[in-house]
């Protein structure tokens, strides 16, 4: 990154002329690698989308990328000046975007590979102790307030390199680490499988598991959110 966020903020403007000083010009150092309104890096990359996501959820990770906590060595250094109040305002910025993608995505397969991805995702795995995605992450894993994240529209690199580092502990949260527990309670061929059913898969794409509820089912027992809330 050739900027940090503070520092894109305030070279925004010169003596009152140049680049107007908006959200989405400071931004720019976001969108550069997360895409268009942060809906998701066009390669296929590591940048998920961020566009939509839970605005508390989002902040928490620019702290966490900050401190260190969960590591990346491009999202250390660009959230390394950001005060808590501006992390706030960039992480609105981005929940308030339309989590749907204009970028050109590749293609989902249908395979016996994702079928059994689906399984996992949308029943789980009790004999392995492994809930239901939505269970955490909602209906249609759009995501809960105010700090788990929906899983659609994210590349497989992505959604492979999170469950490689919550199985590592690599990736850290506070207190309850939910997602350490349930990645290492799954196999690796159950996490191939997951990652290939939910590559890239848009919100309207997602079959309910729970069709006759409104509302999304009560988040397990031994999941509770906190600080550290779920996800990937």
């Amino acid at each position: 990154m050739s900027c940090s966020l503070a520092n894109a903020a305030a070279s925004s403007t010169v003596d009152g002329a140049g680049v107007p000083d908006t959200i989405e010009q400071r931004a720019i150092a976001c969108t550069s690698c997360h895409g268009v309104r942060g809906t998701g890096s066009t390669d296929g990359g590591a940048a998920p989308r961020i566009a939509g996501q839970p605005a508390a959820y989002l902040a928490l990770q620019l702290a966490y990328f900050q401190s260190g906590q969960r590591k990346d060595e491009s999202m250390q250094y660009i959230t390394q000046s950001l005060t808590p109040a501006y992390a706030k305002e960039i992480a609105a910025y981005f929940s308030s975007q339309s989590a749907g993608s204009d970028n050109p995505k590749a293609s989902m397969t249908t395979s016996a590979l994702t079928q059994r991805g689906a399984q996992v995702v949308l029943k789980g795995d009790p004999g392995r102790g492994v809930p239901p995605c939505a269970s955490c992450h909602g209906r249609r894993l759009a995501g809960r307030e105010p700090l788990i994240p929906g899983l659609t529209d994210l590349s497989s690199r992505y959604l492979a390199a999170q469950f490689a580092q919550w199985r590592s502990h690599a990736r850290a949260a506070d207190r309850p680490y939910c997602m350490g527990v349930v990645a290492n309670r799954m196999s690796e061929a159950q996490i191939e499988a997951v990652v290939q059913w939910l590559a890239n898969r848009p919100a309207g794409d997602v079959p309910s598991a729970d069709e006759p509820y409104g509302d999304d089912p009560p988040l397990p027992d031994w999941c509770v959110v906190d600080q550290a809330g779920a996800g990937l």
